[in-house]
């Protein structure tokens, strides 16, 4: 029988409920196994220390059974409560929530979450039920936001519904950080990051875009003109992968790839057909073209992706680890992370048009190979096995003798992930840095070693997920709210 009176009961209550101590068992009420009885979600349970889970403390169950019964309106209600942009998450997060999902473990197949999210706020647009009201009181407080990534958009949107008033300093030409420019638009149409900033500038939050602190305005400036500053930088420097021969014409880092290909779309006013036939990238034209992307994750992919779409002539990713198994190991039960192999939408694509998967595990380049002219023409390659290595007790993937191996290349995009903030904006503010170059806050909260300056999202935590950022964002405005005002009644 369904607890709907409930749960809408628990919506109307939601800051007591979620302050009361049984929330574990409260919010997994919504359903259960017919076989075990046991909840068949448990992202919400954050609170019982589970390594699978929503960083937003989303109450899936309730959200879910709202969308079984049809009530999309009052699930858009309840997942507001606690997510500040479904419409991201739902096509960009690898969905924690699903992991944890009880179902998965009974049947093999979690609740679809993520495309219940995606439904969810795709009606709530659609319906007009999205709005960003201006708030009617303004406390006289100022700050400034730099970086307008997901976890700078966060803080910005509480931050502002709660009087403050709030500057997102941009150095790109639109807002949206790595949403924007670090994520194919097949993946995410970036008119659904503009549709949200603009209600965010329809309620009084003001973008800078084209303005790189550090550079065109200092960070003295930027601290005497606020009351408190938010650092969003995101994690942007690339990691390289040295190799001989690295000075070669025809190697570019992924998110330089990615944000180009995405300004180009948008200043066509995303006409796929004239990108298609563009030739005036800095890389060129990819048709006929054998392209080489060096790492895998969600970037890697989203390089395969997109040069399958701009027409290489074929397409290989490389990848230092070994390939995960097809299903869960004994070793790796639930509710642990599924590591299992993952065939996402660009190596689907790739195997589709060349006629086989585009990865080969357990390899790394070693030399790039050039002509005369410096361009690249081919690189090195040579498999990887794991080795322990002695002193320090850990497992490395070390070379294999005889098993060098050359292809051909005229593109190279290395999508080896970042390796922390930009030392130009941290020098500046002259916040700590850890070892990664992260920036350090104080262990009771967001604040840097510099006090009024606060840190959230990837420069805080290092290259994360999207989901994590907005969690991060919400969180650090409760922080900064109750700062400034001595207390807080944001419900983060």
């Amino acid at each position: 029988m369904s607890n709907i009176v409930n749960v809408e009961e628990r919506i109307k209550n939601f800051d007591e409920f979620h302050l009361t101590a049984s929330y574990e068992q409260q919010s997994c009420d919504a359903s259960r196994c017919m076989e075990c009885g046991v909840p068949f979600c448990q992202a919400g349970m954050m609170i019982s220390g589970m390594a699978s889970g929503c960083p937003l403390h989303n109450l899936v169950p309730e959200t879910n059974e709202l969308v079984s019964m049809g009530n999309y309106e009052q699930a858009y209600l309840r997942l507001s409560k606690t997510h500040s942009f479904p419409e991201f998450t739902s096509r960009v997060c690898p969905a924690l929530c699903e992991a944890a999902c009880t179902q998965g473990n009974c049947t093999g197949e979690p609740v679809p979450t993520k495309e219940n999210e995606a439904a969810i706020i795709d009606y709530a647009f659609e319906q007009k039920l999205v709005t960003e009201e201006a708030p009617k009181l303004r406390t006289g407080k100022r700050v400034a936001i730099i970086g307008s990534g997901p976890s700078g958009l966060a803080a910005a949107q509480l931050l502002n519904r709660r009087g403050h008033m709030v500057t997102v300093y941009e150095r790109s030409d639109r807002p949206g950080g790595l949403l924007r420019y670090g994520i194919p638009n097949m993946k995410l149409d970036k008119r659904m990051i503009d549709r949200r900033v603009q209600l965010m500038e329809e309620a009084g939050v003001i973008f800078k875009c084209n303005v790189n602190v550090g550079v065109d305005i200092t960070a003295k400036e930027i601290m005497a003109e606020n009351d408190r500053v938010i650092l969003c930088c995101g994690a942007s420097n690339p990691r390289d992968i040295a190799a001989p021969g690295r000075d070669a014409k025809g190697i570019y880092f992924a998110v330089d790839f990615l944000s180009e290909v995405s300004k180009k779309l948008m200043d066509q006013d995303y006409d796929s057909d004239k990108i298609l036939k563009a030739k005036d990238f800095s890389f060129g034209s990819l048709k006929g073209k054998h392209v080489i992307v060096i790492g895998g994750g969600d970037t890697g992919n989203d390089c395969v992706g997109t040069s399958v779409r701009l027409g290489a002539a074929k397409v290989t990713q490389l990848e230092m680890m070994p390939a995960a198994p097809a299903q869960r190991a004994d070793n790796n039960p639930w509710p642990e992370w599924p590591k299992v192999l993952k065939t996402d939408y660009g190596q689907e694509e790739a195997a589709f048009c060349y006629g086989a998967d585009p990865r080969v595990f357990q390899t790394t380049v070693t030399e790039y190979l050039k002509d005369k002219k410096g361009n690249l023409k081919g690189i090195k390659t040579t498999k990887l096995e794991s080795k322990l290595d002695k002193k320090t007790g850990r497992m490395n993937m070390v070379p294999v003798e005889g098993t060098e191996e050359e292809l051909k290349a005229d593109l190279v995009l290395i999508a080896a992930g970042f390796l922390g903030s930009e030392a130009y904006v941290t020098d500046q503010f002259g916040v700590a840095k850890n070892a990664r170059t992260n920036i350090e806050t104080k262990a009771d909260g967001y604040e840097t070693s510099v006090n009024n300056v606060f840190a959230a999202g990837d420069v805080r935590r290092g290259q994360s997920l999207v989901v994590w950022a907005i969690a991060e964002g919400r969180e650090v405005a409760r922080a900064v709210d109750e700062s400034m005002m001595g207390y807080s009644n944001l419900g983060c």
